[in-house]
């Protein structure tokens, strides 16, 4: 009813209701979010920088949060863990409204997450997926799939709690579709979801979905990798982290994907019965300088490579 007293005042202001309630752009400003998208997962970061800039002229709020969803792809990439830090910082200040407002919590929560702040980055997500929630737009949509299928995930098991858990895939799964500037965003949770589920070989065909998109986006390939290696594939998943582990140490140095690499070669080699390549992994987490990232190493993977005693 209230919005049927807004709706003319914004009208006359020249904005509409689906407006708010959606992440409309021009076509212009679409434009260069898609292209700021296409040239992050082509590893262009200067390029997706200017064009960034460029929306931020366009849009100031709107190209503020490209600019640091750029960041933290760079330290998802590069391990830089710097540009997470200033993506963090900011995020805060990031001139956001509407459903755009929400994505911004959204990396604010995600970023939280990765600096250790687990508790504030869950309340920040839960925030954004509360504005998401009311929206119609399919992106919005999509975004709290990801919130909401955690939730669901966690409280499943309870008597009489609501599963919808197959719908936000089916959400996820389109959006990753036909969002081209949010596609990554949405594919790779969609992965892990599978991942958890154990249903690796969807995992494996959307992350070679992913490969199509960006072919050959290093992150990508250690996600197949690890597909493979839980299908039980170890020639395969190993070669992927082999050239993974020499292609970082080249471009990055010992960085948070290198390491991952020779981590998941430890397990990789040792379930394949090649105890000799696994402890010629393992020897390499005696560099000194693994010690000064291990904090950054996925807590996932060194729970199972300690539980299982192979570091």
């Amino acid at each position: 009813m209230l919005k049927r007293f807004i709706a003319p005042l914004l009208m006359v202001a020249g904005i509409s209701v689906a407006d708010e309630l959606s992440f409309a752009l021009s076509p212009a400003q679409n434009e260069l979010a898609e292209k700021v998208t296409q040239k992050t997962m082509e590893l262009n970061y200067v390029e997706a920088f200017n064009l960034a800039r460029k929306l931020r002229l366009e849009n100031d709020g709107v190209g503020c949060v490209f600019q640091n969803i750029i960041r933290v792809s760079m330290y998802d990439d590069k391990g830089d863990t710097t540009s997470l830090k200033v993506a963090a910082k900011n995020l805060e200040t990031c001139k956001t409204e509407g459903l755009w407002d929400a994505l911004r919590n959204f990396e604010i929560g995600y970023v939280l997450t990765e600096t250790g702040h687990s508790v504030k980055g869950a309340m920040q997500t839960r925030s954004a997926a509360s504005q998401f929630e009311d929206a119609k737009d399919y992106e919005s949509k999509a975004f709290y799939a990801i919130y909401a299928y955690y939730v669901d995930n966690s409280f499943g098991w309870l008597p009489f709690k609501s599963d919808n858990r197959e719908a936000y895939l089916k959400i996820l799964d389109s959006g990753s579709l036909r969002s081209a500037r949010f596609w990554p965003l949405f594919l790779t949770p969609l992965i892990w979801m599978h991942y958890d589920r154990k249903d690796y070989k969807t995992g494996l065909s959307l992350a070679e979905r992913g490969l199509k998109k960006a072919p050959n986006h290093p992150v990508m390939l250690q996600i197949k990798a690890d597909m493979l290696y839980r299908l039980e594939r170890y020639d395969e998943a190993a070669a992927i982290y082999e050239k993974s582990a020499a292609d970082y140490l080249e471009r990055t140095g010992k960085s948070i994907r290198y390491w991952c690499s020779v981590l998941n070669l430890i397990r990789i080699y040792h379930d394949a019965g090649d105890e000799a390549k696994s402890q010629e992994q393992r020897k390499k987490l005696n560099d000194p300088d693994y010690q000064k990232i291990k904090k950054w190493m996925p807590g996932s993977l060194i729970d199972d490579l300690t539980d299982r005693k192979l570091i």
